[in-house]
């Protein structure tokens, strides 16, 4: 009698240490996968400042650049679809797929930007503009929160990541419902989108 009850309290114990680590590893794959949701919305808010600041500047320059229609129109095109993929992969249920497609849009953005800021140097006018000098500096502070909310959401996804990854975390993770990685924030274009659109331009 005395031993069954021995045996049935320590296969208790068992039981409870099993079940107390199965616990902190759930919640830590939690906290993990929160940080990286809450470092993704100010990814998002910043990026929704972007979205309304382009157009803005867009609209700004038209009266200098009437020979730079396509440019322009290209940029106002890419910032749309950059917007659009953006609201298709914070939907609930939206996957890497949806991730990738935004991302796409953000490289193609970066580009119309880019040529933008090249065409720009045509028109030295601009540089005695307040107003599109006041837009490219907001714009210019605004990349940069965004380059460093990047980095943020990077490393917590890679946190993530590495505790799902790690044994015995990776037997009970499936189970959990985090069966896959969290997808990093990689551009094709990325070295470029690190630096930012160059925006120099400023009053004279």
């Amino acid at each position: 009698m005395t031993s069954t009850l021995l045996t049935l309290g320590l296969f208790a114990i068992v039981i409870a240490a099993v079940s107390a680590f199965a616990v902190s590893i759930y919640n830590r794959l939690i906290n993990l996968d929160q940080q990286c949701e809450n470092g993704f919305g100010q990814i998002e808010i910043q990026l929704k400042r972007r979205y309304d600041l382009i157009p803005n500047l867009v609209e700004a320059a038209k009266s200098y650049m009437q020979h730079e229609r396509e440019t322009l129109e290209r940029v106002i095109a890419a910032r749309n679809q950059a917007s659009s993929s953006l609201g298709a992969a914070t939907k609930p249920g939206a996957g890497a797929s949806e991730l990738q497609q935004w991302m796409g849009a953000e490289g193609l953005l970066s580009g119309a930007m880019g040529r933008l800021n090249f065409v720009m140097e045509d028109y030295p006018e601009l540089k005695a503009d307040e107003n599109i000098a006041h837009l490219m500096e907001e714009l210019t502070s605004t990349e940069n929160r965004i380059s460093f909310a990047r980095q943020a959401f990077n490393d917590w996804c890679t946190a993530f990541n590495i505790y799902r990854q790690s044994f015995p975390n990776v037997v009970l993770a499936n189970s959990f419902g985090f069966a896959e990685d969290r997808t990093l924030l990689e551009f094709e274009d990325s070295a470029a989108i690190q630096e930012a659109p160059k925006v120099e331009l400023v009053s004279a």
